[in-house]
């Protein structure tokens, strides 16, 4: 029960980071897309139907940590606090950002609402990499490396997302943008993943670092050549590779000096969350898998409002 609760949250914090990834790369990505508000909700549209539920994957993720591995859970939130309370802080702006934009109507208002967003996905992009960088070294290179990893593969990851989703001038600058993320994403992957799969992974770990790298690469190329579905899948593999690199550091210890032994709830606790997974997570897949099939479609610019004749401004008369 403990490897496979260990395996299970695995799955949710690969799930959290595919998902949350490209839309913390969206809105990165947000002020270099748009060169007018009409570019910037088509941007905002490609994660306008789905964002709010990939975040549920991370409430899951520490659900599942506090019930299945509570010294894991208290040691990570105690050690980390002040990160870990900057990323809650930078979801709840980015959320508040990206729901109220269409409800303001002054261009300050609309200002601090992309501000908010922009902030509120550049923070805890860099942040997850961070903390998880530290976790495994301690030292605040580790820190540093892991947190640029992090951001730049959800910028890279974002920009084909929005490739993906969108048409006409924003697609194109979407696929540049890939291509100057990942001038900083493959380099980063190739000091950091190494080492990981080195000094803390076991020998499987090593095939799953190749991939993600290679998956890195693969993607923005693949974007480039407006094969951006296929671009998309790649650097999904590529998140995934390198989560399942990092939960195979953990495994011996998920803190330092605490085995997954240790960690672990009661067997009876295990089975318990057992049979409420099995019933729950397939409805939360399902349920996810349904929102992206209805949403699947490209996002045009919005149409702009025609002008208003002399005699309509005149007469105050609609056409």
């Amino acid at each position: 029960m403990t490897t496979f609760w260990f395996l299970v949250i695995a799955f949710l914090w690969t799930g959290y980071f595919v998902l949350e990834g490209f839309d913390f790369g969206v809105g990165a990505l947000l002020p270099l897309l748009s060169r007018s508000q009409a570019d910037r909700r088509q941007v905002l549209g490609t994660i306008g139907p789905v964002w709010d539920g990939n975040e549920v994957w991370l409430i899951t993720a520490i659900g599942a940590m506090f019930a299945a591995f509570p010294a894991w859970y208290s040691g990570l939130l105690s050690g980390y606090y002040l990160p870990l309370f900057l990323v809650i802080a930078g979801l709840v702006v980015r959320g508040v950002g990206l729901e109220w934009r269409g409800k303001v109507r002054s261009r300050r208002e609309v200002a601090l609402c992309d501000a908010g967003i922009v902030t509120g996905s550049v923070l805890p992009a860099f942040l997850w990499g961070a903390v998880f960088g530290n976790l495994l070294y301690g030292t605040p290179a580790a820190t540093v490396l892991g947190g640029a990893l992090s951001l730049s593969v959800a910028v890279l990851h974002g920009a084909v997302f929005v490739a993906l989703k969108t048409t006409g001038p924003v697609r194109d600058r979407a696929r540049r943008a890939a291509a100057l993320a990942a001038a900083g994403a493959v380099p980063a992957a190739v000091v950091a993943l190494p080492s990981i799969a080195g000094d803390h992974g076991r020998p499987w770990t090593w095939g799953v670092a190749l991939l993600a790298m290679a998956a890195l690469s693969a993607g923005a190329a693949l974007s480039w050549r407006r094969r951006e579905g296929w671009a998309f899948v790649a650097t999904a593999t590529a998140i995934a590779a390198t989560t399942a690199a990092l939960f195979g550091a953990l495994w011996a210890a998920p803190l330092p000096g605490l085995t997954l032994a240790e960690a672990a709830s009661a067997p009876y606790t295990l089975r318990v969350l057992t049979w409420i997974g099995l019933v729950a997570l397939p409805g939360v897949i399902a349920y996810q898998a349904w929102t992206y099939w209805v949403f699947r479609r490209r996002v045009s610019a919005p149409a702009q409002p025609a002008p208003e004749s002399p005699r309509q401004v005149l007469t105050g008369r609609q056409a």
